[in-house]
């Protein structure tokens, strides 16, 4: 069972949870998520807080309901998170790291083997997802 981050709203650490499934494929597309009250039992939470965070999904396209069958993920839902992913890890990790090296004269050349032995050095321990 997930531990809620008591910094954020319960409703929105829900939605990330779906996200984090459909990436990981753990949800494929097309396949139908929990039930809000499943989620609510599941994660001892208020159903109203577990349909806030599943609707949050709807509005932004990645679930879709299925009038009296459930909610199920959306095709290309997993591509459009990775898209969205990939734009936060940019501003998030990537343009600090680019502002810290040139601060450092560390050059681009430079930069790329740093990160691609990190990357080596990662897969090796086997801590990288496919």
């Amino acid at each position: 069972m997930a531990t809620f981050d008591d910094s954020r709203p319960i409703f929105i650490q829900i939605a990330e949870l779906v996200e984090s499934e459909i990436v990981a494929g753990t949800m494929a597309e097309e396949a139908q998520v929990p039930s809000t009250n499943e989620f609510a039992a599941y994660y001892r939470i208020n159903p109203a807080t577990a349909a806030k965070g599943v609707n949050l999904l709807v509005e932004t396209g990645i679930l879709y309901k299925k009038r009296g069958i459930g909610m199920f993920v959306s095709s290309g839902a997993r591509e459009q998170l990775l898209q969205v992913r990939r734009n936060s890890f940019q501003t998030q990790y990537i343009q600090p790291l680019a502002r810290e090296a040139r601060k450092l004269g560390i050059d681009g050349d430079q930069l790329s083997n740093m990160i691609r032995q990190s990357l080596a050095a990662d897969a090796a321990e086997g801590s990288v997802i496919p």
